[in-house]
């Protein structure tokens, strides 16, 4: 199933990137793809990778797994952009989950699909995802929703709750799931919805949903093209990202990013 993107787009391999096999598609080119598998009953994961989620595949076995696994990887992380190119193997652009969230729900608008939203904090009178799917329906007019749950924490534990939503999901029977939990819990989850919902198409999507119900705000669109919005999110939750972005994920980017060059400087020239 992962060689069905070179069929797609005629792309012949991966790009590989501090070790993870990305393939090298736009965000039309997703959207593309979701739509034909859609209409021609095949379900399918999309992961998302960034700095921080290449970096735990170098360390885990089974985060590793689970990102090589997936449909479609693609690089939602500028650095992972500007290392496939100095590397000489680009990547087009940087897909972003949170980015994927509106062009599929658009395109499911136009194709009379229907999306569930999984994710994000449960609130009060309306939970994040509830929130964000009424946001989506106004900006898509027609667009179905088959659910939106903000499960509370440690709900992947509970057996019981587990198995109501994955029969809840079933029953509704969506075209796309959005799951923003954060990387790895979403997979999780992911891993045990898709066993029974083959012909979904399921996106790990992490602060999408908040950001779509606008719980969170997204970096401004320049900062988002020059790669700065990791920096913006650092501003807007120092605590939590401090220790992830400073201590661990920019000394793994400056390293993908020298070893790439090395690797473009020593790639044999016409």
């Amino acid at each position: 199933m992962n060689n069905a993107i070179t069929d797609r787009f005629g792309i012949d391999t991966r790009v590989t990137v501090g070790g993870v096999a990305f393939d090298p598609v736009t965000l039309e080119q997703v959207t593309t793809r979701v739509r034909a598998d859609l209409a021609g009953g095949r379900g399918g994961r999309i992961v998302t990778p960034n700095v921080d989620i290449v970096r735990q595949t170098m360390h885990d076995a089974r985060v590793a797994d689970v990102v090589s696994t997936a449909d479609l990887v693609v690089a939602d992380g500028a650095p992972l952009v500007w290392a496939s190119k100095l590397a000489g193997c680009a990547l087009p652009e940087r897909v972003a989950g949170s980015d994927l969230i509106w062009h599929l729900s658009r395109a499911a608008a136009e194709d009379d699909r229907s999306i569930f939203l999984l994710g994000g904090a449960p609130g009060g009178d309306r939970s994040t995802a509830a929130v964000a799917a009424d946001r989506l329906i106004e900006a898509f007019p027609g667009l179905f929703v088959a659910g939106a749950c903000s499960p509370p924490m440690g709900f992947d534990r509970d057996r019981e709750t587990m198995r109501t939503l994955v029969e809840d999901m079933v029953a509704v029977a969506p075209d796309i799931v959005f799951v923003g939990l954060g990387f790895p819990k979403q997979e999780d989850v992911i891993g045990q919805l898709a066993a029974r919902m083959p012909s979904t198409w399921f996106l790990g999507c992490g602060a999408a949903v908040d950001f779509v119900a606008g719980h969170r705000r997204r970096a401004p669109i320049w900062m988002q093209r020059s790669g700065l919005e990791w920096l913006h999110r650092l501003a807007s939750e120092p605590r939590r990202l401090a220790r992830r972005y400073l201590v661990h994920d920019a000394p793994t980017a400056f390293g993908l990013l020298a070893r790439s060059s090395w690797t473009g400087l020593r790639r044999p020239t016409d």
